[in-house]
Order: structure tokens, then sequence, then C-alpha cells
């Protein structure tokens, strides 16, 4: 009889690796918003409608200069990854997106723009979602399957996005592998908070190294229990914070020590998303 717990081929552990692309979706007044997006390395927050230029440039940084440093990183290894995108980051950055589509990644959906939807009443919210994924499948020609959050979600988040079509949803951390939606047809597939990168900025004390040796644990530890059990592994990395070049190695090594390692399973959401489906069919 077929052994369901293992992934494909045997695999012991999937891999996910999920870059955020989100800049120049970011809050500010060009855009309407009341205030801009508050510096994360440098903890300034202004509440006033002034466009903090600097920052923008700080994000720009990922388009330009992080963007490639990922994109060639993930060429090195071979790895295809699932770049969440808000989709007026995508629009903003044609050639970034055409560079994410030729390297075979799969593109899921980040919102519209990088904002929180929480506020947002039900039409606001099913219209949010509805120019996300015009947004994307314009960009990509390729409609997206899954949705990531800006972490805040309404009591109706899942709902509009199983009417929308979506596969999966990412807005969840509280397993290590995936699971069906009780309420929607949706299959949720965990994300993961404590080995993103983003604590590289929120805690910029926090160096590259101990940000990598906390990740090879994660990997390390979830390899070891998946011998029993289908185990899987978020990794989320952004563009403007991983693609420094102080940064950059770390990702690197530590996609070199995943692939030292027997039976994993390096995939995107949507591959990850479609083989739990057919192999854990909705009860």
């Amino acid at each position: 009889m077929k052994d369901k717990r293992v992934w494909p081929g045997g695999a012991r552990l999937a891999l996910s690796i999920v870059v955020n692309v989100e800049e120049g979706a970011e809050l500010s007044p060009r855009d309407g918003d009341a205030s801009p997006e508050p510096v994360d390395e440098l903890g300034i927050t202004l509440r006033t409608p002034t466009r903090n230029f600097g920052n923008e440039s700080n994000y720009l940084y990922g388009i330009r200069a992080g963007g490639p440093r990922v994109l060639a990183v993930l060429a090195r290894h071979d790895v295809r990854a699932t770049f969440t995108a808000a989709a007026v980051a995508l629009e903003r950055a044609p050639e970034l997106a055409r560079a994410i589509v030729d390297g075979g990644h799969e593109v899921a959906a980040h919102g519209h723009r990088w904002v929180h939807q929480y506020r947002l009443g039900e039409d606001e919210e099913r219209d949010f979602i509805k120019r996300a994924v015009a947004s994307i499948e314009r960009t990509t020609g390729r409609r997206p399957t899954g949705w990531l959050s800006r972490y805040l979600v309404t009591p109706a988040t899942r709902r509009l996005l199983a009417e929308e079509g979506f596969l999966y949803t990412m807005d969840d951390y509280s397993d290590d592998g995936p699971f069906w939606d009780a309420d929607t047809p949706l299959l949720v597939v965990p994300y993961a908070l404590d080995s993103n990168d983003m604590k590289l900025w929120t805690a910029p004390a926090l160096t590259p190294d101990a940000w990598l040796a906390y990740a090879k644990e994660t990997f390390d530890v979830l390899y070891g229990e998946g011998a029993g059990a289908p185990r899987m592994m978020s990794l989320g990395v952004h563009l403007r914070i991983i693609g420094r070049p102080g940064r950059i190695r770390a990702l690197d090594r530590f996609l070199a020590h995943a692939a030292s390692q027997p039976d994993v399973w390096i995939a995107t959401r949507h591959e990850i998303a479609t083989w739990w489906a057919t192999e854990h069919p909705r009860p």
C-alpha cells in the first residue's frame, strides 16, 4: 500500500522558499495613504502625509539590486521559489516580473498593494482581492492560486478567496504541514514568522549568521521529524532585506545546507498544495 506520509519521491521534508515582493507597493502619500511606510531598520515612523523619499529609495533597492541577487542565488541552486507579490509592486517593476516568470518561479498574491486589508469592509476586500488577481495575471500571464495577506485578515478573507477560486492560503502559522480549512474549500499551507528575514530589519542587532543558524536548526529538526510524518519548512525572505550584500550569502549557505541532505523536496507553494490536495483530498 502506498505510504501517504511521505512527499513525492519519498522525500521526508518539503522545503518552501518564499520571496516577498512588496517594494513599490508600500504605504506612501503618493498613493493616497495618510502616512508613509515606517523605516524598520531605523525605527522611524512618520504620522503625517509626508513622502519619505529616503525610505522609498530603500525599498527601491530591493527591486534594483536585491532582486537580481536573490534570483541569482536561486538559479545557482536550481531552486524554484514562490514569489508572494503585492500586485502593484510587479506592475511598477516589469523587468523583475519577467525575470521571475522566466526563472520558472510561482507568483502568489500578496494583496493588491502591501497594505493592511483588515480595515476593509467586505465589498472593499472583495475588490482588493479581485484587483490583485487581475493585475498579477496581466503582469505575469498567469492567474495566482495562492494568497498571503499583510499579516492581518478579516473573518471574511478565506471565504472571499475561495469565491475567487484560490487553491490555498498562507495566512496561518499553526502547523508544519498543509491542512484543509474547516469552513471553505481552501487548503491552508502554513507560513512561518520565526525564520523570516524580516527579523534582520526589526532587530538590526541580529546578524546574518545568527539568522542562518536559526534557519539551519529549523531545517534539521523538521528533517529529523520527517522520518515519521510529513513535515514542511517555510523560509520567507525579502528582496530589500536578504538581497543586501552583507546578507545574501546567508541565503546561499542555507540552500547549500538543504541540498546536502537526501530526500528533500524543494518546491513551490503551488506544487505543495496540488500534491497535498491530490493525496489528501478534502474530507
